[in-house]
């Protein structure tokens, strides 16, 4: 199943009639929005039992819980049984099912008006009747369609995010609900980070769908720029390239050792010498910290695949190199992730050897490229697309 990159500048259901420019720019980060019918008609890609049959798989993550008379209980998959679709009071929880299934990640890049390194994945959970997790409020925009039957969605924007303490999952203490609506198939609640909600299944069979985004700390990012100017600097002068240090960046040279000339006797041996300490602190300031060396890191961790990622590749893929078929396209495997910063392309957590060239960008923006555009592309980077064809990152479709 293909999809096109949205219009940003034209209205659409998905919205509530908002364009997305419109949408980032009046609510994104900033306040919830209940779009009636964001896809009318809408047929969840996948049904509750396969939904099940994923939470049975050791490498999809799935979680269960219960609420009820003894409070609330959280186990992790991967589940051999679930409670009976009779029993109230549960829900399933199953993540990245986008990994999974190609309809689903489908349905998830419809919202690739926002950025790919901020789209992390969709959930699915599915729940009986009273089925939920608690009044809680996620550190991450999030979509929630619904899928099958119906769910009640409380919602708030109280400060007052504490919680109750000694509990498996985190329940706010004092939920002061400001909205109430009930969901029905094809509608949509999105909600910003820090809103408080709570989603109740109103009888069985209720199934919605969460497309979640990434949102890094600080902290995150601070480590990950020091990190990849760590392995820059390993990897030119120690030998060692670590994760993220090959190819190399433009770097300071570093390999001038440490002197100490003149430097008088001690009486106190066991102490640091100031002029250690100020020569190690001087190295920093030759660090680059730039933008290259941030796209590195940014790259690759945002296009690392969990350990669910499974690929398939063709028995006898066609060699690109040795001549393009006459019709047909090339398509990004569902789990493949591509991205680029100005001469940097980054596929499944690994830098490419090639830069981003254009063809190499179009086909990253769009995951597909017709015939003709491929026939267009240079021969190195068909080489290094018959390798990941090999892969199974990349299939030919006709």
């Amino acid at each position: 199943m293909h999809t096109t990159i949205p219009d940003i500048d034209q209205p659409t259901p998905l919205l509530g009639g908002l364009t997305p420019q419109e949408f980032m720019r009046d609510y994104w980060q900033k306040k919830p929005l209940l779009v009636r019918q964001a896809i009318p008609g809408f047929q969840p890609p996948v049904t509750i039992r396969d939904v099940h049959t994923l939470a049975r798989r050791d490498e999809v993550e799935s979680r269960l819980i219960t609420h009820g008379d003894k409070g609330w209980s959280l186990k992790h998959g991967p589940f051999r049984r679930l409670p009976p679709a009779t029993q109230p009071n549960w829900t399933l929880l199953v993540q990245s099912v986008d990994l999974h299934d190609d309809a689903t990640a489908a349905l998830m890049r419809q919202f690739r008006f926002i950025s790919d390194a901020r789209l992390d994945d969709l959930m699915i959970s599915v729940a009986t009747d009273g089925g939920g997790v608690g009044p809680h409020f996620d550190s991450y925009d999030v979509f929630l369609l619904q899928g099958h039957g119906r769910r009640r969605w409380r919602t708030s924007q109280q400060a007052d995010r504490s919680l109750v303490p000694g509990l498996p999952l985190k329940i706010l203490a004092d939920f002061q609900p400001d909205a109430d609506d009930i969901l029905e198939p094809g509608d949509m609640l999105y909600l910003p980070p820090h809103a408080c909600h709570d989603g109740v299944a109103i009888g069985n069979d209720c199934m919605t769908l969460s497309i979640g985004f990434r949102v890094p700390s600080q902290a995150t990012l601070a480590r990950g720029l020091l990190e990849a100017a760590a392995d820059q600097v390993s990897a030119q002068h120690l030998g060692d390239p670590g994760l993220y240090g090959q190819p190399g960046l433009p770097g300071p040279d570093l390999a001038a050792l440490y002197t100490d000339a003149g430097t008088p006797a001690t009486r106190t041996p066991a102490a640091l010498p100031d002029a250690l300490v100020g020569a190690t602190l001087e190295t920093l300031s030759r660090i680059r910290l730039d933008r290259a060396v941030a796209a590195r890191f940014l790259g690759q961790w945002l296009t690392s695949l969990p350990d669910s990622a499974l690929f398939d590749p063709a028995d006898e893929p066609p060699a690109l190199s040795a001549g393009i078929p006459t019709s047909g396209r090339l398509t990004l495997d569902r789990c493949t992730r591509l991205m680029y910063c100005d001469q940097q392309i980054f596929i499944n957590g690994e830098v490419a050897p090639l830069a981003a060239e254009p063809g190499l960008q179009a086909l990253a923006d769009q995951r597909t490229l017709e015939a003709d555009a491929v026939r267009r592309l240079p021969s190195e980077t068909l080489a290094l697309l018959d390798e990941w064809l090999q892969e199974g990152w990349l299939h030919w479709e006709d």
